[in-house]
């Protein structure tokens, strides 16, 4: 539970920051990265807090650098 509220946390502050990126496209990108990238982190640490952080930040950058 404490992992899915980390998770939704992650996803609602980036929502909230792609807000303000001036494309839909990369605005689109970020999100998706994030959700993608905390997921992925979350899983290949085994749930934790600290890598779903890690992993959505990543994952953030990775879809901005993408859409640029």
């Amino acid at each position: 539970m404490r992992n899915l509220i980390a998770t939704l946390v992650i996803v609602l502050a980036t929502t909230s920051i792609t807000g303000c990126t001036t494309g839909q496209k990369q605005a689109a990108g970020i999100g998706g990265g994030a959700v993608l990238g905390g997921v992925a982190g979350s899983a290949l640490t085994g749930g934790s807090v600290a890598g779903t952080v890690v992993g959505a930040g990543l994952g953030a950058w990775g879809g901005y650098e993408l859409t640029k």
